[in-house]
């Protein structure tokens, strides 16, 4: 299967088909006249390619990677394959076993393995690791130094998690590489490495069982017995869901009722009822869709979340954390519905809607004056804050951008949007996450998939900007020197020349420039390279408060994602999470 690259409103996506790209508001699409056009194209042999439009006619492809050594792409060998001097082999196989791997083509070596025993999150089968000695990932970007025992124990808490490589350091230590999806792996002895290079890898399998192992005689016991049992089982099975269809709601009841602080819980009935049967639609989220509502006195907004993964509990628990938090400058979450295939959120109505609508082109004859966009970057520094400090765990968003800032109908803004969020526990100092949130806000840190609080905090400063520049981060509809709104703030940093960032028609802007230009310097401050550097949210209110000074010792070469970097990690594991992990998503 082949994939493609394009950007969509500045996200990045992926697709299966050229054809899908080519709708308006994607920026791979054919104009009206084609010369100059061109994209790249992971192809099924793992060879990254370029295909370009020659003389209106053909589409000419080149290798985007100087690679003469045919085990270093990404799928040399296909998914599970282990390379060796170009030749493909199955895990199993390699190691001289059988039966655990079959080929995905048996006439092409070098389309992959797959797994004769599918791996099945929450399966009563037990999981547990092939160790593969002397082959690596072609991905050389290792999470984290730990040793081999932890490696693999990260992985195998990880229901996604599918293998983990290890490369020792010395004797105790090591590099660790945790892979949610599988390409081909290189067999080290293969290679041009140093001779006390050592890696494994720790491939993730389930067992399941051999019915090979039985005699002919023990077999036709088991024929016997099982047909007699068979009906039995269907007996007993048939009595176990007539009595669970009476006794599930009492059992759900149960379970409500031992959760504390639970928001009020509506029926699916009451909601559809409340929504006019979801007739009014007023957005749409990474989850499902948001409708406008009305329950009693309240304006609300319900959000029905489509595809979840989640059980009941776990959404329930969701809903507690989410739904025990209350601050001014947080979108309240007013109650939920979970019945049957059923999950719904109900918020509070932001009448003024989202903050993009109002800082990018919609309301540009109607601009925000200064004090309305400084008071609602000191609103989000305070919801953020509160997430960072004055909960039980610390709350990383993830998400932050104005799609996800709200406006009631004086213009505080709330934060919404826990789709993304992370719990981090306060003796912890990072968690490990894999990439998630909207190109443009992305710290440079989510390169390494470790991650703090911090990655909020650099997504705030790059809205700040928008707030003060009345664009977004990554515009491609600008001018190529222009695209790239932190870029353009480095240069003009350097320069002294920031006040060429504000659109001279913003009088009002103009008129506050001493202010507009002490929010682009905290803007800078946390937009630092270095996590370490950037201020807490703690710190930026006390800021915007004027109780503290902005850091006047920056480093003006600050560092916006470019989305080709993003585009070849992605490639290398095999995902881009632009949206996915929870499914508490608040109203847009």
């Amino acid at each position: 299967m082949s994939a493609y690259v394009a950007l969509k409103n500045g996200s990045l996506e992926v697709f299966t088909s050229f054809q899908e790209t080519k709708a308006p508001d994607y920026h791979i699409q054919l104009p009206e006249n084609s010369f100059g056009l061109e994209f790249a194209r992971l192809d099924w042999d793992g060879h990254m390619r370029l295909y370009q439009w020659i003389n209106y006619s053909a589409w000419v492809p080149s290798d985007i990677f100087d690679i003469t050594d045919p085990c270093a792409y990404p799928l040399a060998c296909g998914a599970y394959g282990i390379c060796s001097h170009g030749q493909c082999s199955c895990p199993d196989v390699a190691i001289g076993q059988s039966g655990l791997f079959e080929l995905v083509d048996a006439k092409g070596v070098n389309h992959g393995c797959f797994l004769t025993s599918s791996l099945t999150c929450g399966s009563a089968r037990k999981t547990r690791f092939l160790a593969v000695p002397n082959v690596t990932h072609f991905n050389f970007v290792y999470n984290w130094t730990t040793n081999e025992d932890h490696c693999k124990l990260s992985c195998m808490d990880d229901c996604s998690c599918r293998a983990s490589f290890f490369q020792h350091k010395d004797i105790s230590s090591g590099f660790c590489f945790l892979a949610f999806n599988i390409f081909s792996m290189i067999n080290f002895s293969a290679q041009s490495y140093s001779s006390n290079f050592s890696s494994s890898a720790f491939l993730k399998i389930q067992d399941s069982t051999h019915k090979s192992l039985l005699s002919k005689e023990k077999r036709a016991i088991v024929l016997v017995a099982g047909s007699l049992s068979f009906v039995t089982s269907v007996i007993v099975a048939v009595l176990i869901v007539l009595r669970r269809k009476r006794d599930e709601p009492l059992e759900d009841e149960y379970f409500i009722d031992q959760l504390p602080e639970l928001p009020t819980r509506f029926s699916f009935v009451d909601l559809k009822s409340a929504t006019g049967d979801f007739s009014r639609k007023i957005g749409a989220g990474g989850f499902g869709s948001v409708f406008e509502g009305q329950i009693g006195d309240k304006h609300v907004a319900v959000k029905r979340l489509d595809n979840i993964g989640q059980g009941k509990r776990e959404f329930l628990a969701e809903v507690q954390t989410i739904g025990s938090i209350n601050h001014i400058h947080l979108v309240r979450l007013i109650g939920f519905c979970v019945e049957k295939t059923h999950r719904l959120l109900v918020y509070e109505y932001m009448p003024n809607g989202s903050l993009d609508k109002w800082i990018f082109q919609n309301h540009q004859a109607d601009p925000l004056d200064w004090k309305t966009r400084l008071k609602i970057i000191s609103d989000v520094a305070k919801g953020l804050a509160y997430l960072h400090s004055d909960c039980r765990q610390t709350i990383a968003h993830l998400d932050i951008k104005p799609e996800n800032i709200l406006l009631d109908e004086v213009f505080t803004a709330k934060i919404s949007d826990f789709g993304l969020a992370k719990l981090i526990d306060r003796e912890q100092s990072s968690v490990m996450t894999r990439l998630r949130g909207r190109l443009g806000y992305l710290a440079p840190e989510w390169l390494t998939s470790v991650i703090t609080e911090k990655v909020d905090v650099y997504s705030f400063g790059v809205v700040i900007m928008e707030i003060l520049c009345s664009r977004r981060n990554l515009d491609y509809s600008q001018p190529e020197e222009s695209c790239h709104l932190i870029s353009m703030l480095q240069e003009k940093a350097k320069n002294n020349q920031l006040m060429d960032l504000i659109d001279p028609c913003f009088f009002d802007m103009e008129l506050h420039m001493d202010d507009v230009l002490r929010m682009m310097n905290l803007a800078m401050w946390c937009l630092q390279v270095d996590n370490n550097r950037r201020p807490s949210m703690s710190m930026v209110v006390k800021i915007l408060e004027g109780t503290m000074d902005v850091e006047t010792e920056l480093d003006f070469d600050l560092v916006n994602i470019d989305p080709m970097v993003v585009a070849h990690r992605a490639a290398q594991r095999n995902s881009i999470t632009l949206q996915v992990d929870s499914v508490l998503s608040g109203p847009r």
